[in-house]
């Protein structure tokens, strides 16, 4: 798999898309970085590891539905593979005028935008969510 972070934005639109409460992705340390943040700015119910499958250990995402509708209206991936994003601290995008979450990879860790500014460090921008 070339993009492993872009698999599981995918598959959580696409578990979102089907009214789904659960998904499963397999784990790694950068999945669980990008969960923690979206657990703290309330996108998704939680997450936990899931040792239960034989091999390599997987996460399960609880996700969000405010009156039937997903909390994430929209995840987009920012930094591929092949076209790396980086901005500044003073050039961090806001999404949608601040309504939504910019997740970055800085040297203090994988932070939302809002982190980022307060700490005063730029990065690589991973992901958006709306």
């Amino acid at each position: 798999m070339n993009d492993p972070l872009g698999d599981m934005l995918t598959r959580i639109r696409n578990a979102q898309m089907r009214g789904k409460t659960k998904v499963i992705t397999p784990a790694s340390k950068l999945r669980g970085w990008v969960l923690d943040v979206l657990a703290s700015e309330g996108y998704i119910r939680g997450y936990s590891l899931d040792d239960s499958v034989k091999g390599k250990p997987n996460y399960l995402i609880e996700l969000k539905y405010f009156d039937g509708t997903p909390v994430i209206r929209e995840i987009k991936r920012v930094s591929t593979p092949g076209r790396r994003v980086y901005k500044g601290v003073k050039e961090l995008p806001s999404v949608r005028n601040g309504l939504g979450v910019a997740i970055l990879s800085t040297p203090k860790g994988v932070l939302s935008d809002a982190q980022a500014r307060a700490g005063n460090v730029g990065g690589e921008v991973l992901c958006t969510v709306f």
